[in-house]
């Protein structure tokens, strides 16, 4: 059987459809699963032990009638027998059926008319959750497992060097992910959380735990976040994981991660890190599973800048 799932989305989406494929490929060893994802979101895939091909599409693109016609020539040259949509979309449901593979599933919704199965979707649900059900449709009604990932050994071998080089290999270490991730939409923006505030965290903990190294983590797109800690907290180390994989071994490594809405939020929970994640717009029962090890602070306003550092600082101290 091979199946081909088009997921929408970034780095964290894709962890969270993560279960969904695990069970498909536990129910179906012998299935070859295919996923076509954006550009951006492909990295995740270097973590996921179910998934023979990605393949890349800009879903958010304004694609040409040429851009979709090739996707659809790509996904009929390898004669799929199961599709699995993830979203309400239109053009992907018509998609699909000008594919004509014969199991084509979905949520119902605008484009469940090309669909031959399609599920309700909950929208109140953890996401995992809401991905996992449509498995129904396959005869696969079991609860959602937890995320899971498969970190490669010689990321893991990185990490155990990298945390000798920071010198936190014998006494454990907090990290900080405040990462901004490209964020330009004023959604994303929302989900930021200032480094004066970091700052104040930091400070706290280096008080209280003195002998517990803080190591903040740095992506491509954090220089200045990161510059900015050091000025007023010179003694946070850093790391600069290159790729997924060695993020995961360095998140699994830690003993707590504090961390805003993003992919590495969804890793922590994938290695059963401790967690306290930061949440602005979005609902934090849609993103963590109900589990002590990740606990929520949710923005009053929506925004997770107005999230005091006394409030994470409780979380961390009584949580």
């Amino acid at each position: 059987m091979r199946v081909v799932a088009l997921v929408p989305g970034g780095i964290g989406d894709q962890i969270l459809f993560f279960p969904t494929l695990d069970d498909l490929k536990r129910y179906y060893p012998n299935a070859q699963i295919d996923v076509v994802v954006e550009p951006q979101a492909k990295a995740a895939y270097q973590v996921s032990k179910s998934v023979h091909e990605v393949l890349a599409f800009d879903f958010k693109d304004r694609n040409s009638l040429a851009d979709w016609g090739n996707l659809v020539g790509s996904i009929r040259d390898r004669e799929y027998d199961v599709a699995i949509a993830v979203g309400q979309s239109w053009s992907i449901g018509l998609l699909l059926w000008l594919t004509g593979i014969p199991i084509r599933i979905g949520y119902k919704g605008k484009g469940s008319i090309f669909l031959t199965q399609a599920v309700p979707l909950k929208p109140s649900q953890y996401g995992a959750a809401a991905y996992h059900e449509l498995l129904q449709p396959l005869g696969i009604n079991t609860p959602v497992p937890e995320l899971a990932v498969n970190v490669p050994k010689p990321d893991i071998e990185w990490a155990q060097k990298e945390q000798k080089r920071l010198g936190v290999h014998e006494t454990g270490y907090v990290l900080i992910h405040g990462s901004s991730e490209q964020l330009s939409q004023a959604k994303e923006q929302d989900k930021i959380y200032p480094v004066e505030n970091w700052e104040q965290i930091i400070q706290d903990f280096q008080h209280k735990q003195p002998d517990l190294p803080v190591v903040a983590i740095k992506g491509a797109e954090d220089d200045q976040f990161v510059r900015s800690l050091l000025r007023s907290s010179p003694d946070v180390k850093v790391t600069a994981p290159s790729d997924i994989g060695k993020l995961t071994a360095m998140i699994a490594g830690a003993n707590l991660l504090l961390s805003t809405d993003s992919a590495a939020l969804q890793l922590s929970v994938a290695v059963q890190t401790y967690t306290i994640a930061l949440f602005g717009p979005t609902d934090p029962a849609k993103l963590l599973p109900k589990n002590d090890k990740f606990l929520a602070i949710k923005s009053p306003t929506g925004k997770t800048a107005d999230i005091s550092p006394k409030t994470v600082l409780e979380k961390v101290w009584g949580g």
